[in-house]
């Protein structure tokens, strides 16, 4: 593969007369209304329908086996090989079709808000709501000299390009493809402008912990005083929800680098799920969907403009793209100290574990690499009762390195910096799903602030018998019995029964980590 080559066509393609380059975002809304790609809705926000693609591709999703890398790559089904030959031969019918095109789309923005570790990017795109989607999601630059020590990657998004499987070596009409040794991501065959963002973060979940940086799938906020708390948790465990809180400061709402000076906003937006959004429960949400923002997938009104966000006849995955600065207490830069707290979300649908627990670094590591929550009935096809699943570092699909390496980084850095780990469980209590009921908000916001202020630090725990928590006997603004699962069930048996079943698919699901240290295995379920 010739670098010179494939870098010389690049330039060539986005000096052409027909590229616009760092167009502001009024013009390049304009340019998206015009090309008929979406609509303003009534709040001023652009709705674009992503077609047949309205989430990621993971059986599209490869990583170039180049020399440098092939010894660093958790091969396998998540990060999957394609050949040096095989990109080469896509990249160059790509940049033809793009140079075919009426009109391209180029910007300049930056992943990662923490300037040592910060990498420049160049963004071209055959759509200009995805330019939109891009200008918001990722870091602006400030003014027009900001310079990086880190090579840049360029993201190469076209979407009407269909890959033939037979020819192309792909799987299917759509692609994504990382090749690390020429820095480009080439994206086609799919408009979901979700494959640029993810694909940024697979790249920084590579390169991070390089430079001795943990890489994280988690939202992150500040409080008063300058204490930072961590939220992981899988879709519909309450990340977002919980980490909105007006009386701290949001350094960002999905993926954050924890360096040696602290935590930093990877991202300079907000993608934000919006299926059942209402001013009520999410009034930050509600509120930065205006002009400028970017709504995938969202059922709105022809007459009103209104955005329906209960109607999900195009996909479930219905989304907001906005920048953090739409939000009113963002910390600007994104930039914060050392994690004091952090908590892991779960949804149990099982309702056996407790709603809040206190977790050792051993029993962190471990929960860490299960990222635990439920799926429910309905929420798939063939899903007709809760079912157990589990995430590694509760974001499995983005990582390229060995899961250890991130579990491993995470334990050090909770013993250097004396870090409280919380499990909280979002999900049910009383029973399982459909027989229990979905635990409270208020009491769940009342035992995460009583996390984050210290107060459960001073609070005695019991141990739970099947999965080993450490559960506080007392949570001011939550009753006791609240506190202690088996407690809140009518039939004591049951609760057993179920428990053991949660407690075995931990143990089966942990049989994948035949390397990992013999204390984080114990750590688990009895």
């Amino acid at each position: 593969m010739n670098t010179t080559s494939l870098h010389a066509d690049l330039t060539k393609l986005i000096n052409k007369d027909h590229v616009h380059v760092n167009l502001p975002i009024s013009s390049l809304i304009e340019q998206s209304l015009k090309r008929g790609e979406g609509r303003l809705s009534s709040t001023g926000a652009l709705a674009v329908e992503t077609g047949a693609y309205t989430g990621r591709s993971p059986k599209d999703k490869f990583i170039v086996n180049e020399s440098s890398i092939t010894d660093k790559i958790e091969w396998g089904s998540v990060n999957q090989s394609i050949g040096k030959d095989v990109f080469s031969s896509l990249y160059h019918k790509v940049i033809e079709h793009l140079g075919m095109q009426e009109e391209l789309f180029v910007s300049d923005g930056f992943a990662g808000a923490s300037e040592p570790y910060q990498i420049p990017l160049t963004i071209i795109n055959e759509f200009a709501w995805h330019q939109v989607f891009a200008r918001q999601l990722f870091i602006r630059p400030t003014n027009k000299t900001q310079q990086s020590k880190n090579e840049p990657f360029t993201i190469i998004s076209a979407p009407t390009f269909k890959a033939d499987p037979l020819v192309d070596g792909t799987n299917s009409e759509a692609f994504v493809i990382l090749s690390f040794e020429e820095r480009i991501i080439l994206i086609g065959g799919t408009e979901y402008a979700g494959e640029m963002k993810k694909s940024i973060f697979s790249v920084m979940n590579f390169l991070l912990p390089e430079e001795d940086v943990l890489s994280m799938h988690c939202s992150a906020n500040a409080g008063p005083e300058g204490d930072v708390a961590l939220f992981f948790g899988l879709s519909g465990t309450g990340k977002t929800t919980l980490s909105a809180d007006p009386r701290r400061s949001l350094i960002g709402d999905d993926e954050h680098g924890w360096s040696s000076h602290g935590v930093f906003n990877i991202e300079g937006g907000c993608y934000a799920k919006c299926v059942s959004l209402s001013e009520e429960k999410e009034p930050q949400i509600w509120n930065a969907i205006r002009f400028g923002a970017v709504l995938e997938n969202v059922v709105i009104n022809n007459e009103t403009g209104e955005a329906d966000y209960d109607d999900t006849c195009l996909t479930e995955n219905t989304r907001a793209a906005y920048p953090i600065d739409a939000i009113p207490n963002a910390l600007l830069p994104s930039v914060a100290g050392h994690p004091n707290t952090i908590i892991f979300l779960t949804a149990d649908a099982f309702g056996v574990l407790p709603p809040i627990s206190k977790l050792t670094k051993e029993q962190a590591m471990y929960h860490f690499l299960s990222g635990y929550t439920s799926k429910l009935a309905g929420t798939e096809r063939g899903v007709t009762s809760p079912e157990a699943t589990f995430s590694t570092c509760f974001g499995a699909p983005f990582l390229p390195l060995p899961a250890a390496t991130y579990a491993e980084m995470l334990g050090a850095k909770i013993d250097q910096h004396d870090v409280d780990v919380y499990l909280v469980n979002t999900g049910w209590s009383g029973g399982e799903y459909g027989v229990g009921k979905r635990i409270n908000l208020k009491y769940t916001r009342a035992m995460v602030q009583a996390a984050l202020s210290g107060e459960l630090r001073k609070i005695e725990t019991n141990i739970d018998s099947i999965f080993g928590l450490h559960i506080p006997i007392h949570c001011a603004g939550v009753p006791d019995h609240v506190l202690q699962p088996r407690e809140t069930w009518k039939d004591k048996e049951a609760y057993d029964k179920k428990a053991k079943e949660l407690a075995c698919n931990f143990k089966e699901n942990f049989k994948k980590f035949e390397n990992i240290n013999e204390r984080i295995k114990e750590a688990g379920p009895n």
